[in-house]
């Protein structure tokens, strides 16, 4: 499966922005989607997943209550939701499919990633 996100950019911290990841060359809906972030200098870390008919969710202690994980089976798009955006979420935002319980909180493919720049 193929992953795009876009929707990045730069943004004033307490700002908002919608990432969205449109996925090709696989059944969408058998794949339970996720978000994932690389801050610069840093690991990459979990943001937010989402099971494969939105039933099931999960977030970082970082992003709850800013951040809001949905998709679109008919679009196969998974969107981000993200408000009042600290510096702190500056990273590269990535897109990510996997098969295995949203829990598990890994993935098994990735797209390229969408900047985003929160300044203070």
């Amino acid at each position: 499966v193929q992953l795009q996100a876009s929707g990045g950019g730069l943004v004033q911290a307490g700002g908002s922005l919608r990432l969205s990841c449109v996925a090709s060359g696989g059944t969408f809906s058998n794949y339970r989607m996720g978000w994932l972030r690389q801050p610069p200098g840093k690991e990459r870390e979990f943001v937010a997943g989402i099971s494969r008919f939105g039933a099931t969710i999960d977030y970082a202690d970082a992003v709850k209550g800013r951040f809001t994980i949905s998709r679109d089976n008919a679009k196969n798009t998974v969107y981000l939701q993200m408000n009042n955006l600290k510096p702190d979420d500056t990273a590269l935002y990535i897109c990510a499919a996997g098969t295995r319980r949203v829990s598990d909180r890994t993935f098994d493919y990735w797209g390229r990633g969408t900047q985003v720049t929160v300044s203070s």
